[in-house]
């Protein structure tokens, strides 16, 4: 691990389509609710704000997926994202998309970037899984 990159959880908290984990990503002075999710074998980590309204995206902690594992939900308008991408795919984000995060997956372990400015830090106690 580099000295600048954090550890966000361990590889096996993130399945395919399954449950987040959320984080919390301080810039400067501001924390920003954050989420990492698996899909197609690759973590993704973006902002956890939908980019229709500035509102959490998951309907239970760590519960971004829809249904069948497919998109990204913001469950407060419906909003539809691709978990790669983060584009909106449907719903009334009109072609924009959620905020990424680089992240890095290595030694059974998901890292923040340390190219990425900022930092993890706990997310009240919806942090990284054990």
């Amino acid at each position: 691990m580099a000295q600048d990159e954090r550890l966000i959880c361990r590889s096996s908290a993130l399945t395919d389509g399954g449950v987040g984990v959320r984080f919390m990503w301080r810039a400067g002075s501001q924390l920003i609710p954050a989420f990492a999710v698996r899909f197609g074998g690759t973590v993704r980590a973006f902002l956890n704000r939908c980019s229709h309204m500035p509102m959490e995206l998951d309907w239970a902690p760590g519960r971004f997926f829809d249904t069948d594992g497919q998109l990204l939900i913001c469950s407060t308008h419906g909003a539809a994202y691709h978990p790669l991408t983060g584009q909106c795919r449907d719903g009334p984000c009109e072609g924009a998309g959620l905020q990424p995060l680089d992240v890095v997956e290595r030694d059974d372990a998901v890292y923040l970037d340390s190219g990425q400015p900022g930092r993890v830090e706990p997310d009240s106690g919806f942090g990284p899984p054990e």
